[in-house]
């Protein structure tokens, strides 16, 4: 993965709302922290909520899962909510604006925002986009279309096996959102 001479820890995130539309709903959302050989995964939901609150939640609940500062982190998502905010500085031009969007909008989530901002200085960070909900037993899936585009999204440093590997993660972490709504239920 993205070299370093450090170890990395890489997070999978995923965040999940049943009835996202609809006034009164369930969302969770799942998060694993990889450090070499460990795993840790984290879950967790809220009523009446949206997915994309439930994206940030995710990686929110992950660094705040860490142990120590200055670590490199690669964050692989399936949100563009997410990975386009954090790698775009989306953030940057909204603190600018007073919190406002180009429209001149509130922004949403800007409490998750504002949590999430903070451990920017605290660590070395990367941000990658996945394609979520891969079928990667299927035989109709075309899983070297998707690694190329992974590839075109996030540079060509990634083998085809750390793909297959970010990609059962981050389903992995989809089903953890999924026991999150389910524990609420």
């Amino acid at each position: 993965m993205a070299n370093s001479t450090k170890r990395p820890v890489n997070i999978y995130t995923d965040g999940a709302c049943a009835g996202n539309q609809n006034k009164q709903n369930l969302g969770g959302w799942g998060a694993i922290l990889e450090y070499g050989k460990h795993l840790k995964e984290l879950y967790g939901g809220e009523k009446d909520t949206t997915n994309n609150r439930m994206e940030v939640m995710a990686l929110i609940a992950a660094l705040s899962a860490l142990n120590k500062d200055k670590q490199q982190v690669n964050v692989f998502s399936d949100s563009s909510y997410l990975t386009n905010c954090l790698r775009n500085k989306w953030y940057a031009k909204w603190q600018r604006n007073g919190w406002q969007t180009s429209s001149k909008s509130p922004v949403e989530n800007r409490d998750l925002w504002e949590q999430l901002l903070a451990f920017l200085p605290i660590h070395d960070f990367r941000f990658y986009h996945v394609k979520g909900h891969v079928d990667l037993d299927s035989k109709r899936t075309n899983i070297s279309a998707i690694y190329e585009k992974f590839l075109a999204n996030n540079g060509k440093s990634f083998s085809y096996e750390e793909f297959i590997h970010i990609t059962r993660m981050n389903n992995r972490a989809d089903a953890l959102a999924n026991v999150g709504i389910d524990a609420l239920r």
